[in-house]
């Protein structure tokens, strides 16, 4: 897929109050930290695109951008970030949970974990979840660029033999990095498969 056009549409913090324009929603959502804001502008050419920070927690708000007029690449908030209120934390979480649930939209989530980091709770929960209701994912491992090729092998077949102990049916898989755009092609062509198979083109 060519990215030909990228542009911010709207934040919201109620999934009702996101665009009505029957268009489908691909959400990316991960750990703070995990690199999100970074791939989302490594995948549409434009660095400015979703805000990077060195502070976890930047995105608190359903971000949705549009992409080629067709279809929107939905920002979420991180999930585990700890330091914000307990109050905070549980508004955040409600509104993830309410736009995951009940967004007829949604198409696919992007769940992003850290390729160099062993498979951890919070992680396989939130992934377990989106299964256990039903919401159509793919896992991204990101920062692949930082480790060795094998590191990273090994990190996806410990999540591989974790997640078969409750999965009947893997999720799909994709190894990315932001620095070198290794698996730039492969997000944006499993997006486009998915919009030919929803008969957009």
């Amino acid at each position: 897929m060519d990215v030909k056009s990228a542009e911010f549409v709207v934040s919201n913090t109620d999934y009702r109050k996101c665009p009505d324009t029957g268009l489908p929603e691909y959400a990316f959502i991960g750990r703070s930290n995990v690199g999100k804001s970074s791939l989302i502008n490594m995948l549409t050419n434009n660095k400015g695109l979703a805000k990077t920070s060195v502070r976890p927690g930047k995105t608190q708000l359903i971000n949705h951008f549009l992409i080629n007029q067709k279809w929107y690449l939905v920002d979420l908030p991180g999930y585990g970030y700890a330091r914000t209120s307990k109050t905070s934390r549980e508004k955040w979480q409600k509104m993830i949970t309410d736009y995951l649930l009940n967004r007829e939209a949604l198409i696919n989530v992007f769940v992003l974990v850290d390729s160099r980091i062993p498979p951890q709770k919070i992680d396989l929960e939130f992934i377990n979840f989106l299964g256990m209701n039903g919401v159509p994912l793919s896992i991204i491992f990101t920062k692949i660029d930082k480790q060795k090729q094998r590191d990273v092998a090994a990190t996806v077949t410990n999540y591989k033999r974790t997640l078969a102990e409750t999965w009947e049916d893997l999720p799909e898989m994709l190894l990315t990095s932001s620095v070198s755009h290794y698996g730039r092609e492969q997000v944006l062509n499993r997006i486009e498969e998915i919009n030919e198979s929803l008969n957009i083109n």
